[in-house]
C-alpha cells in the first residue's frame, strides 16, 4: 500500500530573505546535508544548495516546507526525480 502523503503535490516554490534565510516547498526528501552543502528531492528534481554556515532549521515532511538558514552560494537542479510510488510502476507492469 502506498503513503498517501507521498502521492500529494504541494508546489515547488523557494523564499529567500537577505540571502541569509530560504524556505523551501515541494521537498519530497532531504538526502543529506552539513554546512557548505545541501542535496534535496524536489517536485522538480534533485537540488543542490552549496555555501557557508548552511543549517536545516526546521522540515515538515507531510507539507513538503524546509527552511534553512546560512549563506547559499548557489541552487542547482538536476533532472533526477523521485518515482512516485512503486506501486504505480508495478501496477504498470502487471496490468
Amino acid at each position: 500500500m502506498s503513503d498517501p502523503i507521498a502521492n500529494v503535490r504541494h508546489g515547488h516554490r523557494i523564499t529567500m530573505t537577505d540571502r541569509a534565510w530560504m524556505q523551501i516547498s515541494g521537498v519530497l526528501e532531504v538526502i543529506s546535508f552539513d554546512t557548505e552543502e545541501i542535496v534535496l528531492d524536489t517536485e522538480e528534481g534533485r537540488m543542490q544548495i552549496k555555501g557557508s554556515g548552511l543549517f536545516v532549521k526546521q522540515l515538515v515532511i507531510e507539507s513538503g516546507e524546509l527552511e534553512i538558514e546560512g549563506h547559499p552560494d548557489s541552487i542547482s537542479y538536476s533532472d533526477i526525480k523521485k518515482p512516485a510510488s512503486t506501486a504505480s510502476v508495478f501496477s504498470r507492469i502487471f496490468r
